[in-house]
Formats: structure tokens, C-alpha cells, sequence
């Protein structure tokens, strides 16, 4: 059967592959497009699987929000380098994906996957494995999160790409939940309040504390108004009501937040490729490397 340029395109639009890699398919499959783009979709898996083991620590923080902003998505998607993260196909993806964590509010990563993400019916997952096939990096959905508000606000932020987060306050104050949104992107918080702190962090803390102020020399009532004195700081210092605002340092949160007879109830906060090991590379082996023949 004659391949036709139609034929070419019809395949391209369907898959979003170039133009040689699907005249190549429909060439093997005699100018069957449904079993061109099968065999386009074993490919495909064969090449994700295959990178599926190299790391993905690059990427991008992506926030969709309802009309009311009530309702607010964070995820964060990775890839092998920033350069990828930047291309169309990525950020499409992203963004897609986003819209339909919103829409579809799965319980979790896995529920995510298997959510269909076109008109075709195609899985998040067999999506993200095309893509690999296409781009050639190990692509992963690593995390998300999605926060619904019944008495309240959702405010969100996001620095560049790489930070995101959010902030859920009772009320109706859009502004002031956008500020503290920000407020905890700049100061990065682990806690709410002091009574949320884990004891365990209070306890290695209260050690360091304790070994310095004794070092001092200094007779022990006073060691212990040290002790005292520094582990209230450390607790404001990491609560996010304790903090002074980042945009008026003359104000704590938790003063800024009761003038507005509002509360935060949650937040959270996404940096891309936190907590992932990632490769370093040694430019000057990778040379040598390649002199040698390697």
C-alpha cells in the first residue's frame, strides 16, 4: 500500500512522533495506521523502560486552581535535564496534567496514572511513555498534591518553576492567603505552630543547644535561661506563625493572620528534585572516557 503524505500526518497528529519514525511505522505495518501506532506504543514502552533506572531530578512545579480558589493542585513532574523542562512537549504535558488532577481529584499517584489524558483514551502513564520514546529522558510524575477548601481560601505561589506552594486559610481573604503563600515559599516553615513541631527535632535541638550553653562556662541557672531562650527562638524561627512576615518584618504571622480573624489550616511546599539523589557528573573522566574509545 502506497504511504501516502496524508497518511504521514494523520499518524504524526495521532502520536505526536516525527515524521520519519511514522512513515518508518506505517512502511512496516503495510499503511495500517492502528497497528502503526501499536507497534509505536511497544516501541515506545521498550525505550521508557529502558530509562526508567536513570535519575530525574530536574523538572518543573506546576499549580492549577479553580475559578473560586477553593480548589488547588500542586505536582511536580521530572525529568533528566533542565533543557527538557523547558521544551513544548514537557510543559504541555504538565499543564495538561495538572488540569486533570483538578478535574478528576485521584487519591493517589497510582489513580493518577491510569487516568485517561486524551480524546483517544490514552492513560496519563502511556502518554508519559510516548513522550519518553520521543524526547529520549527518563520522564516521572513524581508527586502531587490537592487541597479543597469548605470554609475558606486557597492561595498559591510559584517561584519560577522550580518552587510551588500553597496555603489554605479560613475566610475570604485572597490577598492574604497569595502573601503567606509567598511568606512560606521565602521562609520555608515546618510547622504551622510550635504545638505541630515533632518532638524528636525538639529534642536533637534542645541537645545542641543545651552542649553549647554549658560550654560557656557560665554558672547553670543562667545556662538554663539560655537553653530556654534559644530553643524559643528555634521554634519561631521554624513555625510558621512564629515568623515574622516576609513583607513586614515588624509583624509575626500569627499577628497578621488575627487581624484578619482568619486561620491557616494547612500548607505545603514542592521544590523540584528535593529529596532525589542526583547523578554528579565528572566532566574531565567523561572526556577522558571518550578519548580512550569508551
Amino acid at each position: 500500500m502506497a504511504i501516502t503524505a496524508a497518511l504521514v500526518k494523520e499518524l504524526r497528529e495521532r502520536t505526536g512522533s516525527g515524521m520519519m519514525e511514522c512513515k518508518k511505522a506505517l512502511v512496516e505495518a503495510n499503511g495500517d495506521i492502528d497497528a502503526a501506532i501499536e507497534a509505536m506504543r511497544k516501541a515506545g514502552l521498550a525505550k521508557a523502560d529502558k530509562k526508567a533506572d536513570r535519575v530525574a531530578a530536574e523538572g518543573v512545579i506546576a499549580i492549577e486552581s479553580n475559578d473560586s480558589n477553593t480548589a488547588a493542585v500542586m505536582l511536580e513532574v521530572n525529568s533528566e535535564t533542565d533543557f527538557v523542562a523547558k521544551a513544548d512537549d514537557f510543559v504541555n504535558f504538565v499543564a495538561q496534567l495538572a488540569k486533570k488532577v483538578l478535574e478528576a481529584k485521584p487519591a493517589d499517584l497510582a489513580a493518577l496514572l491510569a487516568l485517561p489524558l486524551n480524546s483517544n483514551g490514552d492513560t496519563v502513564d502511556s502518554v508519559r511513555q510516548s513522550l519518553i520514546a520521543k524526547i529520549g529522558e527518563n520522564i516521572q510524575v513524581r508527586r502531587f498534591v490537592l487541597l479543597e477548601a469548605d470554609n475558606g481560601i486557597i492561595g498559591t505561589y510559584r517561584h519560577g518553576d522550580r518552587i510551588g506552594t500553597m496555603v489554605k486559610l479560613t475566610g475570604n481573604d485572597l490577598d492574604l492567603a497569595r502573601d503567606l503563600a509567598m511568606h512560606v515559599a521565602a521562609s520555608r516553615p515546618q510547622a504551622i505552630s510550635a504545638d505541630q513541631i515533632s518532638e524528636d527535632l525538639l529534642a536533637k535541638e534542645r541537645d545542641i543547644v543545651a552542649t553549647q550553653a554549658r560550654d560557656s562556662g557560665k554558672p547553670e541557672a543562667i545556662v538554663e535561661k539560655m537553653i530556654e531562650g534559644r530553643m524559643s527562638k528555634f521554634v519561631n524561627e521554624i513555625s510558621l506563625l512564629g515568623q515574622a512576615f516576609v513583607k513586614d518584618p515588624d509583624i509575626t504571622v500569627e499577628k497578621l493572620v488575627k487581624q484578619a480573624n482568619a486561620s491557616v489550616e494547612t500548607f505545603e511546599c514542592f521544590e523540584v528534585g528535593e529529596g532525589i539523589e542526583k547523578k554528579v557528573d565528572n566532566f574531565a573522566e567523561e572526556v577522558m572516557a571518550q578519548a580512550r574509545g569508551n
